[in-house]
């Protein structure tokens, strides 16, 4: 099961009835929605609210599971989707040779053995901003999201683990050259999934766009 790209849908209101536009962030969105934002708004879009790290363990997010039964848990799906010289997939599914680019530093990673994959908000960053009050099932969908690409990431174990659970406004990756995309993908695992940012997090996502295009960001709702 690769990861899937979302596609977007516009609220548009019938100007034949003379009425005014509604903004997106206005209209109730559920899970399964698609919406559009631009970078900027979509971080004003995000719930502010203050964090709390009570009662995390990691054990409460599964991972890695086979959710579809091909044979391949979640780590061994993305690595396989993100190959730019596939792998050897033996029996098991297990990896062996290929090639990956490491895009949080500008690296090249020969082998599995080398990587990580990368929870791009952190599951003790999605605790703290809402997911302590989900349900164990949706706590395992969130670890295993293999149905957006920005969800997940195959980057160099050195700064998966450099990053560890801080958030923006701690760590950003060591190629300054993608800080944008990587803040425009933090923003959009935020709202896809209606987790919460601490106010030191939202200055920080707001001074890192400030240097980016305001491009439109586009999510599939999974809450």
């Amino acid at each position: 099961m690769g990861k899937i790209k979302a596609v977007a849908v516009v609220v548009a209101v019938g100007a034949a009835l003379g009425l005014s536009a509604t903004p997106a962030s206005a209209v109730p969105a559920a899970p399964g929605d698609t919406v559009t934002r631009t970078l900027t708004q979509a971080i004003a879009d995000l719930p502010v609210a203050d964090e709390s790290r009570t009662g995390y363990e990691r054990t409460k997010f599964r991972h890695w599971v086979d959710a579809d039964r091909n044979g391949c848990n979640t780590r061994a799906e993305v690595l396989l989707e993100e190959a730019i010289v596939p792998p050897t997939v033996g029996s098991g599914c297990r990896l062996s040779w290929g090639e990956w680019d490491s895009w949080y530093d500008g690296g090249t990673i020969d082998g599995p053995a080398g990587l990580d994959i990368d929870h791009k908000v952190p599951l003790a960053e999605a605790w703290d901003s809402g997911a302590s009050v989900w349900s164990a099932q949706e706590r395992q969908d969130y670890a295993n999201d293999l149905g957006d690409p920005r969800a997940l990431d195959a980057v160099s174990a050195q700064q998966n683990r450099q990053k560890a659970d801080k958030d923006v406004a701690e760590w950003l990756p060591a190629d300054a050259g993608v800080h944008c995309r990587y803040v425009e993908d933090w923003v959009g695992v935020k709202t896809r999934w209606g987790l919460s940012a601490d106010p030191v997090e939202v200055s920080a996502l707001e001074r890192v766009a400030a240097g980016c295009p305001d491009e439109e960001i586009t999510v599939v709702l999974a809450r």
